[in-house]
């Protein structure tokens, strides 16, 4: 009879969060854990949480009531950037046993040596300036992609994110191992490589422990091309001022990098993109889509941006509609502004109210379905390579063309982690596009 310990994992966020998730419970699976679906009954559930907004926030108690509806009995860990923001605000959470700050998730099975429950949370945190070492990671839930982690930390100070107060200063994975993960990854027979981070275009500063840059952005996508056996790269999210010419020309004609390409922008006035501080004006933005149209013309762009942050008038706010109306993306991710502890926009004036926040957030995701819409619309009637995931959804498999249009077909296993090329027919009712 099998009478090892039994782990479940639930993670909040970004996919920085999930490459760190998956290596986290290889660890626990080489101390002897059986690693089940959180849903299932464990002895010890860990959650790796987010902060980016308070929807993350809230959204952790009730996952620790959901560990605590299949076992009253088991041992509740917290890890992530909310347990290094909060970590006393996370203990005093009924059910909750441990909460281990940035420095000591990697440690976790250090701490795991009682799992009895505690009658208070107990709190392993440091100071934000101690977490200036690098810890590479990757995951491999996924049969079709993986997300391997390439940089932690930033360096930067936009004036709404505690990103930087709960990953620390921005730090580099070295090339060398990140090529070695990478042929692991394309050893387990995984299509699909999502590179991440928190800011990946800084890659290289901190590689050796220092500040400098022994290696760029640009010599890592260099050298990830060249690797035998993995058949796609795909870069998550890079800051529009770190998106050099030099890439978006090398992915253009690249063996293995794909053309999609995740550009944050947070709005589409200089007014607010200078009180956020960040890094470009959106002339700056302009010509970046204006670059990889120009050399990809079927390149699928993503987009954040942020509705309500402080002094943004309604003015300004249909600048920022009508900039991204006008311009040749496919696709929005939209977030309301909530203020978060220990930032310099809780501090501005002229807030705008909540309601106004949620009325123009729903404008942005209306303007993203018309976005996707068009986008796939261009799409049609060309052929394109689709990688087709495990999941049976309703008797149809699903997959996303390189470009990241969402495919289906019918059910096919066969078709389960293969790449095909495919002419794209029709778009569904669903808004997912069928092939011919």
């Amino acid at each position: 009879m099998d009478q090892r310990k039994k782990v479940g994992f639930y993670t909040l966020g970004c996919k920085l969060n999930f490459s760190e998730t998956s290596t986290i419970s290889r660890d626990f699976v080489e101390e002897g854990f059986e690693r089940v679906e959180f849903s299932e009954y464990a002895d010890i559930y860990v959650i790796n949480t987010c902060s980016v907004t308070d929807n993350a926030d809230r959204k952790f108690k009730t996952i620790v009531k959901q560990a605590q509806k299949s076992n009253p009995h088991a041992f509740v860990a917290a890890i992530g950037c909310y347990a290094q923001l909060k970590p006393q605000e996370l203990a005093d959470i009924h059910g909750v046993d441990l909460v281990l700050g940035a420095t000591e998730k990697f440690k976790i099975t250090d701490y795991i040596n009682d799992l009895s429950k505690n009658d208070f949370g107990e709190v392993h945190s440091c100071e934000i300036q101690d977490a200036d070492f690098y810890v590479g990671s990757y995951s491999i839930g996924d049969r079709t992609r993986a997300f391997l982690k390439v940089q932690d930390g930033c360096d930067y100070k936009c004036t709404y994110c505690t990103i930087p107060l709960a990953r620390g200063i921005s730090r580099s994975d070295k090339l060398d191992n990140v090529l070695k993960n990478a042929n692991d990854i394309a050893m387990k027979g995984i299509k699909e490589i999502v590179l991440t981070g928190v800011n990946i275009g800084d890659y290289g500063k901190g590689e050796f422990g220092n500040k400098k840059h022994e290696h760029t952005f640009f010599d890592l996508v260099k050298a990830l091309d060249d690797v035998v056996g993995v058949e796609r790269l795909r870069i998550s999210s890079i800051e529009p001022n770190l998106l050099g010419d030099d890439v978006i020309d090398f992915v253009a004609q690249s063996k293995s990098f794909v053309p999609h390409f995740h550009i944050p922008l947070q709005s589409g006035s200089n007014d607010i993109l200078k009180l956020m501080r960040r890094r470009y004006l959106k002339e700056l933005y302009v010509e970046r889509i204006m670059r990889i149209k120009t050399k990809m013309p079927h390149a699928c762009i993503g987009v954040d941006v942020i509705v309500g942050f402080p002094g943004e008038t309604e003015e300004r706010f249909l600048e920022t509609y009508n900039f991204l109306a006008n311009l040749d993306i496919s696709y929005l991710h939209v977030f309301t502004y909530s203020e978060r502890d220990n930032t310099v926009a809780s501090t501005l004036s002229d807030i705008v109210p909540k309601n106004i926040r949620a009325k123009r957030s729903k404008m942005l995701r209306s303007l993203s379905v018309k976005k996707r819409r068009a986008f796939y619309e261009s799409q049609l009637n060309t052929v394109r390579n689709v990688l087709f995931e495990a999941e049976n959804k309703q008797g149809y498999i699903q997959g996303f063309s390189d470009n990241y249009v969402k495919i289906k077909v019918p059910w096919n296993p066969a078709l389960v982690n293969t790449i095909h090329s495919m002419k794209l027919s029709e778009i569904g009712e669903d808004g997912v596009v069928r092939v011919a």
